[in-house]
């Protein structure tokens, strides 16, 4: 696959989570955001539009501790993606933010 690919999948899984999130099918949003994290995190705007995001999850279903680490996140993203980023990391509060993690097998093609 192509970075254009990856790049196109990225705004496919970003659409499809902003679609879960208005329905109130936060589960579905968060896996998409997740993929978009994992799609991203190589592009500084990206990986940052992928915490956007997921601070805007956070804000959506009241949990402090997604809005507290998506802040954080948001900034590490800005700072430190072209310097290095933990592939397959999926981007949440609920697993460490330098921790490392096999790609999705939905997602390998794109790698």
């Amino acid at each position: 696959m192509t970075q254009l690919q990856r790049k196109q999948e990225f705004y496919n899984q970003l659409i499809l989570a902003k679609k879960a999130l208005k329905s109130k099918s936060f589960r579905v949003s968060f896996y998409h955001l997740e993929n978009a994290h994992i799609l991203g995190q190589k592009h500084v705007y990206r990986h940052t539009l992928s915490h956007y995001w997921m601070l805007i999850y956070g804000i959506k279903t009241n949990s402090s501790k997604e809005i507290i680490g998506q802040f954080f996140r948001i900034i590490a993203s800005i700072l430190f993606t072209l310097i290095w980023v933990p592939t397959g990391n999926t981007g949440g509060s609920n697993i460490s933010a330098i921790k490392p993690i096999p790609v999705r097998k939905d997602l390998q093609k794109y790698f």
